[in-house]
């Protein structure tokens, strides 16, 4: 069976006709020579391809190890090239790596899957997906052009995802993996990054040419955390140090006169920062492999929405009479507390059969203990939740239980053993944590904690909030103030506070990166359909232990593909191929 890409939607813009093509008909001579001319750039432009380091066409095969070295070949020319010690993103560039995005299309249908194992079919597919991610990029998305924070080089904590939610530049510098005091050889390695920021910097200015608003100001926002963090960056480097104390000055100087220039150019940024919902569409069907579109999305996160709030006023009053959880006061009690909640989440996954134990799962927990915030200073929203019990975290923690799995236990297949990109894994990554709060508090982890249980609707109601404000956002429905207002207004108790710094943070991802902001729970719904068709399937002899253990087993993938290798069932694939 062959595969073939979906004919791709392009902006308004990209589909006029420009009038100089609007000729009359040409003569038989001028038809000869336009022919001959052709040919010779077609055969100029093969050899400018292979020449920039694309590999020549492969004869078609219907092999899985065609399929691997493709999946090789294709990582590779993903790569931005690096020219002066930066990443290329110019126009040029981009135009001539989309141009030979073509080579990697025509590879792909190339390959005929006709007989293969669903496993090896799914690898197909994420390959097929991947493609498809890069062609989004370069028709719409464009984050070199529209988005500052797109160029962002300093990261000071861990993602609890396989990656970097949203676009992030190439070479990105993950801070938080130094440990200070830094010996010399990473001081060595960190002054040689930060040295490329402002080179990177000024390399940004001409290519944002964007006129997308809230996309631009979101840069404004980011860029000013990249100083701040730089800032403190300062205070721990040694005085001994001296190359690396420079770059980071410098890297810091060129960060204030790129947010200085932003803020000069804000004035002439006008335009809308969505997609659209024609490529909102497309965009979950052929990268994300989500079998819904926008308006599916909108009615399915307004459900959650006014679920969760009923739900809450039902467990208050429920709940009446006990006395209500109060924030912890001390940096030891909450120590105390999170080690205890960790103890008592994995003795219940244990005793209740609700997953395999490995023994990388408690530390993999244990590690994420997170600051303290005392009583007197502005809590975030999921500092407000975990100050008044640490146990409810823990369950959202399967992020870091799933990033351990992913390195101690490796997938076989050398294409899920890896991150895959463009954040394709989001409907499983935070679905499934995302479902475990909820699934954990219907197996009974919260019986004993009756007041914990309207955290729970709290958590939902505010992921259901902050989706729809990205959904009418990339409907262009919305601004981001419009998206933060909503989201702030409808979370419970007011604990998402509309002047604090993650509203704004988290819009602006939604913005970035289409279909993020729904994936939490609309990965949820696909997860809570799934176990009630493998159930089906299963009979009696279904357990909740023997199901968590084949979808971990099916990797960090979209949960549609997870379905079709569990239930056999390709119907959803099928009708995204359509």
């Amino acid at each position: 069976m062959i595969f073939f890409l979906p004919r791709p939607f392009t902006r308004a813009a990209d589909t006029a006709v420009p009038s100089e093509l609007t000729t009359t008909k040409p003569t038989l001579r001028q038809v000869f020579c336009r022919l001959t001319f052709f040919l010779w750039a077609v055969s100029f432009c093969e050899v400018s391809i292979v020449g920039a380091g694309v590999p020549a066409e492969q004869p078609p095969a219907g092999s899985y190890q065609t399929l691997l070295t493709l999946f090789e070949d294709w990582r590779e020319f993903q790569k931005p090239r690096l020219v002066n010690g930066i990443p290329d993103y110019s126009a040029a560039a981009m135009s001539r790596q989309h141009a030979a995005l073509a080579v990697y299309q025509k590879r792909l249908t190339a390959i005929d899957t006709a007989g293969w194992p669903v496993s090896q079919q799914v690898d197909f597919h994420l390959v097929r997906a991947e493609i498809n991610g890069m062609d989004f990029d370069h028709r719409v998305l464009k984050q070199w052009t529209y988005i500052p924070g797109f160029y962002a080089m300093v990261w000071n904590s861990q993602a609890d995802t396989p990656a970097r939610e949203g676009a992030v530049v190439y070479g990105a510098i993950e801070l938080w993996t130094y440990h200070f005091p830094l010996t010399a050889a990473d001081a060595s390695k960190l002054a040689s990054q930060l040295g490329t920021i402002p080179k990177l910097l000024e390399h940004a200015r001409s290519n944002l040419v964007g006129t997308a608003r809230d996309l631009w100001l979101g840069g404004i926002r980011r860029m000013k955390e990249q100083r701040d963090d730089l800032s403190e960056l300062l205070k721990q480097i040694s005085d001994s140090q001296q190359d690396l104390r420079a770059n980071t000055v410098r890297a810091r100087e060129a960060t204030d006169k790129f947010v200085a220039w932003l803020e000069r150019e804000a004035p002439s940024k006008n335009q809308p920062s969505g997609v659209g919902i024609e490529n909102y569409n497309w965009y979950l069907k052929n990268v994300h492999l989500l079998p819904y579109t926008w308006q599916e999305e909108v009615t399915i996160m307004r459900r959650e929405l006014y679920r969760a709030h009923a739900a809450l006023k039902l467990e208050e009053n429920r709940n009446r009479r006990l006395p209500p959880l109060s924030p912890v006061a001390t940096e030891e009690e909450q120590n105390r507390l999170f080690q205890a909640a960790v103890s008592e989440y994995m003795a219940f996954l244990q005793k209740e059969e609700i997953v395999s134990i490995h023994d990388y799962m408690d530390p993999a927990l244990r590690e994420q203990i997170g600051g303290f915030i005392p009583p007197d200073q502005r809590r975030e929203f999921f500092s407000e939740v975990s100050s008044r019990d640490q146990l409810v975290m823990r369950t959202h923690g399967y992020h870091w239980i799933d990033l351990a799995r992913m390195k101690l236990e490796p997938h076989q297949s050398p294409i899920r053993r890896v991150p895959l990109l463009y954040n394709m894994w989001d409907s499983r990554a935070e679905g499934l944590a995302t479902g475990m709060e909820e699934m954990m508090m219907h197996a009974g982890l919260f019986d004993d904690h009756p007041r914990t249980r309207e955290l729970i609707w709290i958590l939902l109601a505010q992921r259901a909030a902050r989706a729809l404000g990205g959904l009418y956002m990339h409907g262009n429905g919305w601004t981001m103030d419009q998206a933060v207002k909503f989201a702030s207004e409808w979370t419970p108790r007011g604990w998402l506070n509309e002047n604090g710094n993650l509203v704004w943070f988290e819009q602006d991802l939604y913005l970035r990166q289409p279909g993020y902001g729904t994936s939490y729970l609309t990965g949820k719904v696909e997860i809570e359909k799934l176990m009630t068709e493998r159930a089906r399937q299963l009979g009696d002899r279904f357990t909740l232990k023997l199901f968590m253990d084949e979808f971990n087993a099916a990797g960090l993938i979209p949960v549609s593909l997870i379905r079709w290798e569990l239930t056999g069932l390709d119907d959803e694939i099928l009708s995204m191929r359509k």
